[in-house]
């Protein structure tokens, strides 16, 4: 324990210098460092998620006490560990201060001994955080990783590297499948807030009416169903970054607040009074565009200026062709299992002029079904995905066209669910609407086709 506690780093806060120098001086016997504030405000200014993984603040402060202090820290780090220290008969504060995220509580006078036990459990507590956050981070890196031979992305991922240095909106376009969310992640992890949280949420799969309370929260009984306070995705990733994909698709009625948000950075949780500060780094992105929609009525133009600071383009697969033999060598490993699949010369060929309309994702879902149907670790030809001129083709004023050597009724259907779930981002009452039947109806075929549960994600 003492080896960790040289790496540890504590800010004590209290206004009475006596007991301040006091609990250092015990601490610093343990080997911690120690920051001294004599008050909520000082403290704020010394405060480094990045440094101080435990704070011990006392509650009755000028000017800021312990439990404004408190909120303040866990609004911005909510990972860091607060221990308050309360007076003699001041209980009712120290429950108050629990329920606010307080680690533990201590009375004042401290008992040197307990003082230091408190202590060094929350120096192991953030300790064993941190690893379990690396242990995620490491496996999250092994599952989502970019993978890319060409130029094109080059540049894309340059620009995204010099975009991660600053705290500018970053808005990534491009059509569905093509990676949008990796390039985020990417940007997240080579920025100041990688010990931070990155959370994403595809704004298109959340029903209309629950988007304002996914994104900034709620209180107890604010609707039917909300049966306890909830923080919103913004207040989740405070201290990291937030991705916000499919960002036009926010209804317009909600769209101000989004402004709001990004212009001051608070946040109103629906049945609450107050706003709520954040800090956090917004990325978003979208397959439409943007500014076609602001010409049209159906997006902000304030909105529109706000997220595109830094713009990212990320090309579709068809204009990166050199991509696709090494994600294929990629999402073969990964799908294979302990089998060395590899993909004859031919067959890469075909690959690569293959249209690959849902790009990246739908290269995947290919390679995961012939990882899972090939009887040989060599795969030839006869497992090449089927042209885009067999399947069904609607054009305007010639009708249904079909092909001459015949075509699978039940094939074309599941292949019209699946392009029409891909286009509608795996929405399924949008889907359903799309494809102008009820939803019910839709979730039925699902099952009957058998189509993976990650289509509909």
């Amino acid at each position: 324990m003492q080896q960790k506690a040289l790496h540890s780093r504590v800010l004590v806060v209290d206004d009475d210098s006596s007991f301040r120098e006091v609990l250092a001086f015990h601490l610093q016997e343990e080997g911690y460092r120690v920051d001294l504030a004599s008050d909520g405000e000082d403290a704020l200014r010394l405060f480094d998620p990045t440094q101080h993984a435990v704070v011990v603040t006392d509650m009755k402060m000028p000017r800021m006490g312990g439990m404004d202090l408190l909120r303040a820290i866990k609004r911005r780090a909510p990972e860091t560990l607060v221990i308050v220290i309360t007076a003699f008969g001041e209980l009712a504060a120290a429950v108050e201060a629990m329920k606010a995220g307080a680690f533990d509580f201590l009375p004042k006078p401290c008992d040197r001994d307990h003082f230091k036990l408190t202590v060094r459990k929350a120096v192991e507590h953030a300790g064993l955080r941190a690893e379990v956050r690396e242990l995620h981070r490491r496996l999250d890196s092994a599952g989502k990783e970019l993978v890319f031979r060409s130029e094109a992305m080059r540049k894309v991922v340059a620009m995204a590297d010099r975009v991660a240095r600053s705290e500018g909106t970053v808005l990534i376009q491009g059509e569905s499948g093509t990676g949008k969310e990796l390039i985020a992640l990417r940007i997240h992890r080579a920025s100041e807030r990688r010990e931070g949280p990155f959370v994403a949420i595809n704004l298109a799969a959340v029903p209309r009416d629950l988007i304002e309370s996914e994104l900034f929260g709620h209180t107890r009984g604010a609707f039917t169903g909300a049966v306890r306070d909830r923080k919103g995705r913004f207040e989740q990733a405070s201290g990291g970054t937030i991705f916000l994909d499919e960002i036009g698709d926010v209804p317009l009625s909600l769209q101000p607040a989004l402004l709001r948000v990004l212009q001051e950075r608070v946040v109103q949780p629906v049945g609450r009074d107050a706003a709520v500060d954040v800090d956090v780094r917004v990325v978003a992105a979208t397959h439409r565009e943007l500014q076609k929609l602001v010409g049209e009525g159906t997006f902000r133009e304030d909105l529109y200026f706000r997220l595109a600071v830094l713009p990212v383009h990320v090309p579709p697969l068809r204009e990166r062709v050199q991509d696709i033999e090494p994600l294929v060598e990629h999402f073969l490993r990964r799908h294979g299992g302990d089998r060395a699949l590899t993909v004859t010369e031919g067959l890469m060929r075909r690959l690569e002029s293959h249209e690959w309309r849902g790009n990246v994702r739908e290269l995947e879902n290919y390679c995961q079904r012939i990882a899972v149907l090939a009887e040989d670790e060599v795969l030839g030809e006869e497992l090449a995905p089927e042209a885009p001129e067999s399947a069904l083709r609607v054009t305007a004023g010639s009708g249904i066209q079909l092909p001459s050597e015949g075509i699978s009724l039940v094939d074309l259907e599941r292949e019209v669910i699946v392009r029409a779930l891909e286009m509608n981002h795996y929405n399924q009452s949008q889907t359903a609407k799309f494809l102008r039947i009820p939803r019910h109806i839709l979730l039925y075929r699902l099952d009957k086709y058998q189509i993976p549960i990650k289509e509909r994600a």
